[in-house]
């Protein structure tokens, strides 16, 4: 089909919102769009002619151009995303899609590259990240939304409160908006890891011993429950508590005193317990294990953390989150992830949690010079999972599920702009995320 005579190929480019512009062989641009002027901020007068890195200044400008990969493999590249900079000095994130260019013999004669500007989207994601973060924790999911409703009457009480979930939940992050939100959030918050000491160093950290108890005991030391007097304690891995610890620590909770080792006096102490684990109590319980009466003073108040499979929607919001903390950390300035590892992020299950997200986005840092984070910057493990996911046959209910993970992933987490996108209900998201969480726990 050819153009109208009164219709010219550059006006209709022109015409388009996004930025498109052509190279020869030689890198030197050949086209240049009204878009792309109006982003970028350069002329096409001033862009034709020279070297595409010269107007663009892209962070894959150093060695991962997508047009170069193009040419040289002469395929199709789409949706990456990087940022460049603009005539102003402006920092840009767009998402582009490159081409080799052929003659009407096949022969490849240059590139074509589009690319579409992502600064709203990227200050919307801000807001709403923003929008739901919670004393440092971020989450906009059902399933983070029922404990954001409680945990600040849970903060005001003085109950105890056990938090149960998968390693890597966030358990010590919940623990301390507790005390963040208490009337006691002026005292001290001390934290004791009960699975990392031995049995008689625990108990001298957290009850404390007289001078003389024990050989080295050269002088009185307070244990972590009297440090945490007027504050909170938080009693990680309590699973891991020996079963004669058990016992003084049912004590306390019972009386609020304890006695150090070597003394012969009861100390009164006013400490807040919050304990958590990543074993089932209950069981343990059943097995002798874990002291039934000491379950019950502990169980007053549980809080169940959701694993990450279960709340896909928090990962793009958890991303951003950790993206921003990176920066700061290590004097980067990585503006996302691309859309690619998005993807791949959406379908991973993280038996890690947000500790293993924490770890991947870590080392990710350590390989992204700058702009988006790409495939090539994962662990290897994401990589190949990622090359076995798409070679593999995959059921209907798993490919419907995936085309859901993508859809909301797209719009950032929003159920109901996923929903109009996909054009079904709410209700039928919710099932379907029910449906993908039941598959991503095969």
């Amino acid at each position: 089909m050819s153009l109208p005579k009164d219709i010219s190929l550059d006006a209709i480019l022109d015409s388009i919102a996004d930025g498109v512009f052509t190279v020869d062989l030689d890198w030197n641009i050949t086209f240049f769009n009204a878009a792309a002027t109006k982003i970028t901020g350069i002329r096409a007068e001033d862009a034709l002619g020279h070297k595409c890195w010269e107007v663009f200044r892209s962070s894959i400008c150093d060695g991962q151009c997508a047009l170069k990969h193009c040419l040289k493999h002469n395929k199709n590249i789409t949706n990456k995303s990087i940022f460049i900079i603009r005539s102003d000095g402006q920092k840009i994130p767009i998402s582009i899609s490159a081409a080799p260019l052929h003659n009407k013999k096949g022969e490849i004669i240059g590139g074509v590259e589009t690319f579409r500007d992502l600064t709203a989207i990227h200050i919307f994601r801000q807001q709403v990240e923003e929008k739901y973060t919670f004393e440092d924790i971020v989450g906009k999911s059902q399933a983070l939304a029922k404990i954001f409703r409680v945990l600040p009457q849970v903060a005001r009480s003085n109950s105890t409160v056990l938090i149960t979930g998968e390693s890597g939940t966030g358990k010590e992050l919940f623990a301390r908006a507790i005390h963040n939100l208490s009337t006691r959030k002026n005292g001290p918050m001390i934290t004791v890891n009960c699975g990392a000491l031995p049995e008689n160093l625990l108990e001298s950290e957290l009850f404390g011993y007289k001078a003389g108890a024990f050989t080295d005991a050269k002088k009185d030391k307070p244990g972590r429950l009297v440090l945490a007097h007027d504050g909170t304690i938080f009693l990680d891995e309590i699973g891991d508590l020996p079963l004669p610890l058990q016992v003084k620590l049912l004590r306390f909770l019972q009386e609020k005193t304890i006695e150090p080792l070597g003394g012969t006096e009861s100390i009164k102490v006013d400490a807040r317990v919050i304990a958590a684990t990543n074993k089932d109590l209950e069981q343990m319980v059943e097995s002798g294990a874990f002291r039934q009466d000491l379950y019950y003073r502990l169980n007053i108040v549980q809080l169940r953390l959701p694993p990450l499979r279960e709340r896909p929607e928090d990962l793009p919001l958890l991303i951003n989150h950790f993206i921003r903390r990176f920066n700061v950390i290590q004097d980067k300035d990585i503006q996302g992830v691309s859309e690619d590892v998005l993807a791949i992020l959406m379908r991973y299950k993280f038996p890690g949690n947000i500790r293993e997200l924490e770890n991947i986005l870590e080392y990710a840092f350590i390989l992204c010079p700058g702009g988006f984070i790409q495939v090539e910057h994962l662990p290897e493990h994401l990589q190949d999972q990622s090359k076995r996911a798409e070679n593999a046959p995959r059921t209907l209910e798993e490919i419907k599920c995936q085309a859901v993970l993508d859809a909301l992933a797209r719009n950032n987490g929003r159920k109901m702009a996923t929903c109009r996108e996909l054009k079904i209900s709410k209700d039928t998201l919710r099932r379907m995320l029910a449906r993908c969480q039941k598959i991503a726990q095969k």
